[in-house]
Parts: structure tokens; C-alpha cells; sequence
């Protein structure tokens, strides 16, 4: 049906065709036998101290309001996180701000955080209980005197709520954003999150998503934060503003963060830097250009324990999901592997 479909969606402007994909999922009509496969349990892994059917997960950026990841676990994903969260609604930045690079099966996005706030959205998931592994995303709002303030907020919130948290640090499109990569600024981001999570008493896991434009001289100095403040996990990488040089499509120089296929050598390098430097004591959730089973491999082998992927969605629709695994299990199979976390950082 994706397959019949595609080219009419591909006509539309790209944020259009997502509103209506958010639409039709709320109908809910998805029969959940057909995105399902045989042998899927030597995917299963324990990760963050959490059961995982299986590794791949919707990256945060799809459902960003947290609407449909009832729906979008049917077509087989081990989790899905959502938004990214802010205290108070907001529109995002003028439109257009999604375009498609059909030629190089990438997207760049300038959305800016755009999402219904984190009121709405706390009681849409209060009132619609999560069926799987539910991780949520948390930013500034555009306009805020105080970025950190605003993460506090958020986290105070919604923590509860998910199974994980994610401290968005690295989207390129909210300005001031990726300072916090700079080690004074997220040391006091880290610490003023900590005593959060010490006054409110917060069981859930605590990752940070970065960007992959990072400077190599400050990944040192994250590691050291990040072991210091006790952050559980780790994704990478975010967008990126940076590496057009090689892209063929027309639109390669509009302003925004660049994702899919062009991001894939550029986060597995610094998953495996990563890795290398952690030690694989902080669980990696690796993200950009995931299409394939064998790019889950790649990812994982280089360090991830976890993936997740966006666009590869966009590209190749709902039964992309049960491509992934059907074609990873066929590699574990013929490699003679028994449990997909053997893997992890075996090629780093």
C-alpha cells in the first residue's frame, strides 16, 4: 500500500504528508499480526535495566506531541520516543522548514521544538497508557530567559511517565541549543538535573542526545560529565547542520539539520569513538541513516546497544520496521550468533 502511495505523498510538502500519516494513526485500524515475525527473541535485549523485544525504535521527532506511539508500536518497533517536549506550546519556526532530498534518501528540518507543551501532553499519556517502551524527549522553549529552567520543568513533569528521558542538548534549529556541549555550560546543566532527580525521587533512566557536529576535543570532557552526574545513557547523534558537500539533491543548502543515509558513516565514527572511550559501561542508542538490517549491525557492532531511525520511515514506510529484523535475524543466523547484544562494540 506504502509502496502504491508513495509517490502521491511525495507530491505533497513533507510536513503535510506527516500530518496526515499522524492522522491516519489515530485511527488506530493496524493489524498488529502483520508487522509481526518469526524468531524475533534473539533480538530481545536488556538495556538501562529495561526488557527490550527488539533494538530498533522511532526516534523522537515523528510523533512529536506524543499522539499516535500506540499506533506506531504495531508495526513492530522495541520503543518509541517522543517529541521533543517543551514547558509551553509552541509553533516552531515559519514554515516551510521540512524538505525531502529524495536524491540522497535524506530530510533536512529546521521545526524548531514545534509540539503542543508539556501540559497537554502529560495528560495525553496519562490517558493513554503506553503498550511498550516509551521514551520522551525534553527541550527549551524558543523564547525562554532560562534553557535550563525549562528543562527542569519538563523533567519534574513527565519523568514519571516514560520509560527513559531524554535531555535534547543538540538540535541544530534552537539557537544557543548546542552550548551545552561546551563543558562549563552542561556541567551546570547536569548538576541542576541531578538534584531533580534526587528531589523528586526519579527511578527512570537519564540520557543525553548529542550532536554529531561535536568538537573531538570535547568528548573527553562530556564522558567525564556525563560519569560524573550519573547519566545513564547516551544517543547519538542528532542532526546535522554541516556535511552538504556531497549530497546531490538541489535542496542540500537549505538551512536546518540534515538526517538519513549522508549521516551514517558520520554517527557510526563517533558511536565507535564513543564506545571506546566509555568503555561500554554507558549504553550507546545509535541513530542516523538506518535503513537495513545490516546498517542495525553496523551501528551496533560499532557500539550501540540500541538504534533508532526516522527516515528511513519516511522513505520506505511501516513495513520497513519488519524489513529491518527480518534481514538483521538473517545476519545474526549466518554469523552464528545466539543473543544480539554479543555484538555490541565487537567492530569499535
Amino acid at each position: 500500500m506504502f509502496s502504491f502511495l508513495r509517490p502521491f505523498l511525495f507530491k505533497l510538502d513533507p510536513e503535510v504528508a506527516h500530518d496526515l500519516a499522524i492522522q491516519a494513526l489515530k485511527f488506530k485500524h493496524i493489524p498488529r499480526n502483520y508487522f509481526e515475525i518469526n524468531n524475533e527473541e534473539i533480538l530481545a535485549s536488556k538495556v538501562f535495566d529495561i526488557n527490550f523485544n527488539n533494538p530498533i525504535g522511532l526516534a523522537a521527532g515523528f510523533d512529536k506531541s506524543a499522539e499516535v506511539y500506540n499506533s506506531i508500536f504495531k508495526f513492530g518497533f522495541g520503543f518509541v520516543e517522543v517529541g521533543t517536549v517543551t514547558p509551553r506550546k509552541q509553533f516552531g519556526n515559519p514554515k516551510p522548514r521540512v524538505f525531502r532530498l529524495e536524491k540522497d534518501k535524506a530530510l533536512i528540518n529546521r521545526l524548531g521544538f514545534n509540539n503542543d507543551g508539556m501540559e497537554i501532553i502529560r495528560e495525553r499519556i496519562l490517558n493513554n497508557k503506553p503498550e511498550n517502551i516509551l521514551g520522551i524527549n525534553i527541550g527549551p522553549n524558543k523564547d525562554t530567559e532560562d534553557k535550563i529552567k525549562d528543562y527542569k520543568e519538563c523533567l519534574s513533569s513527565l519523568a514519571n511517565l516514560g520509560s527513559y528521558i531524554t535531555i535534547n542538548i543538540s538540535s541544530p534549529n534552537t539557537e544557543g541549543l548546542r552550548d551545552f556541549h561546551n563543558k562549563d555550560s552542561l556541567e551546570i546543566l547536569l548538576s541542576e538535573i541531578r538534584s531533580v532527580v534526587k528531589s523528586k525521587n526519579i527511578q527512570k533512566p537519564i540520557l543525553i542526545k548529542i550532536s554529531p557536529d561535536l568538537v573531538e576535543k570535547n568528548i573527553s570532557k562530556i564522558i567525564e560529565l556525563i560519569s560524573k552526574f550519573n547519566i545513564n545513557g547516551l544517543i547519538i547523534s542528532n542532526t546535522t547542520d554541516k556535511n552538504r558537500a556531497d549530497l546531490l539533491d538541489l535542496k542540500k543548502n537549505e538551512k536546518g539539520g540534515l538526517s538519513g543515509k549522508p549521516l551514517r558513516a558520520i554517527s557510526n565514527k563517533l558511536i565507535k569513538t564513543f564506545y571506546r572511550e566509555v568503555k561500554g559501561k554507558i549504553p550507546i542508542i545509535g541513530v542516523g541513516g538506518v535503513n537495513s538490517g545490516q546498517d542495525v549491525f553496523d551501528k551496533m557492532t560499532s557500539g550501540a546497544s540500541l538504534i533508532q531511525l526516522y527516515t528511513g520511515l519516511v522513505y520506505e514506510g511501516p513495513l520497513v520496521v519488519k524489513k529491518i529484523k527480518s534481514e538483521l535475524i538473517e545476519i545474526l543466523h549466518k554469523q552464528k550468533i545466539k543473543k544480539i547484544s554479543d555484538i555490541v562494540g565487537s567492530n569499535s
